[in-house]
């Protein structure tokens, strides 16, 4: 079973963690829009597209006991370097020296030695542009979230600042696919954003594999502030331009100390409003105790529910 993977950063390597350990072949597509932390200098110091999203997945899919992987994502805490992730490094060297961040994702595949692949959408890097509902233009994935955060206003339209054509290896794969599965991730500057290449829709509105939307748990301040489920739903696929087959949700943890953090934060449970066939809803989801008490998918429970409903659809066809 082939299933291709459209997202971003942390969202898609949590999914990715768990499709690992299923026997398909996983192509994972990251939006190249990011301009944020480490990604953002190096865009802007080096004119490479933006290595995070990029890296967080090739670390994912490599085997977790690999000295490399943990290298990889081994982050500086002080100093020159301070922010910089040693992948993020890395593969904007290898940028550099092959003259393609495509061909410099690949041999990084190689030496983590991937189940899978990872692929940028377009292979030159792109800028968002957010209309937001008071009329303001905002340009860049940091400041549109900031502006969101700052007025509460909700996003009406985004596009790219200039036109991106899709990866040929992405449209290619999308082709070939058995399934696609959108998220989880930022709704706007993680999934969203990808459609917006040139190219994606039309493949992907032709493709007759199952479309699956991975939903958020929780709402995203600066993006999807007070968003129910059909909202987010909506919002897929009016820029997606089809119908998508399947929406996985999942519920938040019963914990009030960790959705109290969360509140305090801006954010709240996804509120599901809409129930249909195509909605799947379970307990999908995991705290990681640390500082923040992050609520995130389980990567296991996520990809067999992926799993499920790819062979539901096998089985109805």
């Amino acid at each position: 079973m082939r299933v291709v993977a459209i997202g971003g950063g942390t969202g898609l390597s949590t999914l990715l963690r768990g499709l690992k350990n299923f026997p398909v072949e996983v192509t994972a597509v990251v939006t190249v829009t990011d301009e944020g932390g480490s990604s953002g200098i190096l865009r802007e110091e080096l004119s490479v597209p933006p290595p995070g999203d990029i890296r967080n997945n090739l670390v994912a899919l490599a085997n977790d006991e690999n000295i490399l992987s943990q290298v990889f994502n081994y982050r500086f805490t002080n100093g020159s370097l301070k922010g910089h992730t040693v992948g993020n490094i890395i593969l904007a060297a290898l940028t550099k020296i092959t003259g393609s961040f495509t061909e410099a994702i690949a041999k990084i595949s190689d030496i983590l030695a991937i189940k899978g692949r990872v692929l940028p959408v377009s292979n030159e890097m792109g800028r968002l542009v957010a209309i937001f509902e008071d009329g303001m233009l905002v340009k860049g994935e940091t400041r549109i979230v900031a502006y969101g955060k700052e007025t509460g206003k909700a996003i009406k339209n985004i596009m790219l600042e200039q036109p991106l054509m899709i990866n040929p290896a992405v449209k290619e794969a999308i082709e070939e696919a058995d399934v696609i599965v959108l998220g989880p991730g930022s709704l706007y500057t993680s999934i969203i954003a990808n459609f917006l290449v040139e190219g994606m829709n039309e493949v992907l509105s032709r493709t007759s594999a199952v479309k699956i939307y991975i939903s958020n748990i929780m709402t995203q301040p600066g993006e999807t502030t007070g968003y129910t489920l059909k909202m987010h739903v909506e919002e897929v696929e009016k820029f997606l331009g089809c119908n998508v087959d399947y929406v996985i949700h999942s519920y938040p943890p019963n914990d009030g100390k960790v959705l109290e953090k969360y509140r305090e934060r801006g954010s709240e449970p996804v509120t599901i409003d809409v129930f249909h066939d195509k909605i799947v809803l379970g307990q999908f989801s995991t705290v990681v105790l640390d500082e923040d008490y992050r609520i995130r998918h389980d990567p296991l429970l996520i990809a067999q529910a992926v799993m499920n409903l790819a062979l539901r659809r096998t089985h109805v066809t």
